[in-house]
């Protein structure tokens, strides 16, 4: 057994489910979450990239947050991020009201930012927030880089920050944040945003990932993750081949939220494949190629 941090291991980052009629459906959001309950994952993030939260109105978060604890017994973290703080902080109270386990957080987006504007933005925000967070590093969306040295400054300054998801395609990238945070905190959790990265990460040190591909099949990462508790490396060698497989659901349509949302519908029946993503519905053709990837 290896010991890893309190928020540690396999995450959901889940879809957020809408009615034909295009808006939030709880009910079905309880069927896909009743699922993953008793899948073997961790933990489940709400509102992220993949739950479409950039297109949510502040209501439609407000109601997802407070309808979602009751639907999970699991971590429960919610994306807050915005361009507006104020929301922001409405959406964090929001979450401790409702006993969310802790929140996350992008960057400045649209605005480019400098290293000593990240440095203030993020004392400020945990100033303000109150209680656990996590940030968020996507460069490819938000324009700038959450840098090691960066993360590092700030975990060794700001005990409520807890970890960081890195949205990198560079294991180098992950693996510097995972020296450096452990330099000066052995309880931050770096965690990577891409689905086959997650035994690169173990391996590297860090705790774990946090995958669209758990919409789907949130039992093989589930075990992947006992596998690494066991170190039955054999195993993991077979679960690495695997998810590397079932990675090219994301070159199957023009828009991955979508494309996921698609597979859960196909598979499961909980859901509509709706988003609010224009122009991502997929073929007849892409949606076999969905069917025969999760044969």
């Amino acid at each position: 057994m290896i010991a890893q941090p309190a928020f540690s291991g396999v995450w959901c980052p889940s879809v957020t489910p809408f009615t034909l009629q295009g808006q939030p459906d709880i009910d079905a959001l309880g069927c896909h979450f009743s699922r993953l309950n008793t899948s073997g994952i961790d933990a489940l993030l709400l509102m992220g990239s993949i739950g479409e939260f950039a297109s949510l109105t502040q209501q439609e978060r407000l109601l997802l947050i407070r309808e979602t604890r009751q639907l999970t017994p699991l971590t429960l973290v919610a994306n807050i991020s915005s361009t507006c703080v104020a929301d922001m902080l409405a959406l964090a109270e929001a979450a401790w009201q409702n006993a969310f386990d802790a929140v996350m957080v992008l960057p400045p987006y649209y605005y480019g930012q400098t290293q000593q504007q990240l440095l203030r933005y993020f004392r400020e925000m945990d100033k303000q927030i109150g209680g656990k967070w996590f940030a968020y590093n996507f460069p490819a969306r938000t324009g700038c880089d959450l840098t090691p040295a960066l993360v590092s400054q700030l975990a060794a300054e700001l005990p409520d920050f807890a970890g960081i998801k890195d949205t990198v395609d560079c294991l180098s990238h992950t693996r510097a944040l995972i020296e450096e945070t452990k330099k000066v905190r052995d309880d931050f959790a770096v965690l990577s945003g891409y689905d086959e990265y997650l035994l690169p990460n173990l391996l590297a040190g860090g705790a774990g990932v946090i995958s669209g591909l758990n919409n789907i099949v949130p039992e093989l990462f589930a075990a992947a993750k006992q596998a690494w508790r066991e170190q039955d490396m054999a195993a993991l060698a077979s679960f690495q081949q695997r998810i590397g497989r079932l990675m090219a659901i994301y070159a199957i349509g023009d828009d991955f939220v979508t494309t996921i949302k698609t597979a859960v519908s196909r598979r499961f029946d909980s859901m509509s494949s709706l988003s609010r993503n224009v122009g991502g519905t997929l073929s007849a053709q892409q949606c076999e190629a969905i069917d025969r990837l999760f044969e």
